[in-house]
């Protein structure tokens, strides 16, 4: 890795962890160079603005704390509900860079900053297609196999599990992580009357 890189990837990993835990607009450019290694020029360097950094937060970063744990459990087993199950179960609870207390940066981005930055919508729209498609192409597997009636909708199940997903994220904050094992159960449920 080039030291440009690296200056890039310490900006961004460094906003992460701010951003996850304080929120976007409540972290302040100043407040991310505190904590690294990089100048004010170096920042200007690599991101236009801060609103450029946080594009590349969801696109680089947040994706890859979470899209290798999506794609680990889709297509895993040929019972597409434990996969479905298994997804779930892994993001909410071996991800090890999503914690409860702070839910999901998807998910706190999308209530911050998508009502109020078309760029932030765009981007978050377009990882959330991405996370539908690939649960839907499951679902689609799995009733090619004989495992789901053709009946089922395969976008109305992905966007259920991903609202599903955002809700149970939301409450773990205040309820904490028992209410994820809590969840699961009935997740499961809803899995097999599918």
């Amino acid at each position: 890795m080039s030291k440009a890189d690296a200056t890039r990837t310490e900006i961004l990993k460094k906003a992460f962890d701010l951003i996850y835990r304080n929120g976007y607009q409540a972290t302040s450019i100043d407040h991310i160079l505190e904590t690294t290694s990089v100048t004010k020029g170096a920042f200007y360097h690599h991101f236009k603005s801060k609103e450029e950094m946080g594009i590349a937060l969801i696109e680089d970063v947040i994706r890859k704390e979470i899209w290798p744990t999506i794609t680990k459990s889709l297509g895993t087993s040929k019972d597409f509900r434990k996969n479905l199950h298994k997804m779930l179960k892994d993001l909410l609870i071996a991800n090890p860079s999503l914690t409860c207390a702070y839910g999901c940066p998807a998910v706190n981005l999308i209530h911050e900053m998508a009502p109020i930055n078309e760029r932030f919508k765009r981007a978050l729209k377009k990882n959330m297609a991405e996370w539908r498609r690939s649960i839907e192409e499951e679902v689609v597997r799995a009733q090619g196999d004989g495992q789901l009636s053709t009946n089922h909708e395969p976008e109305t199940i992905a966007l259920s599990i991903i609202t599903l997903y955002h809700g149970v994220r939301n409450m773990g904050k205040v309820l904490g992580k028992s209410y994820y094992v809590t969840f699961l159960k009935e997740y499961d449920r809803y899995l097999q009357s599918l």
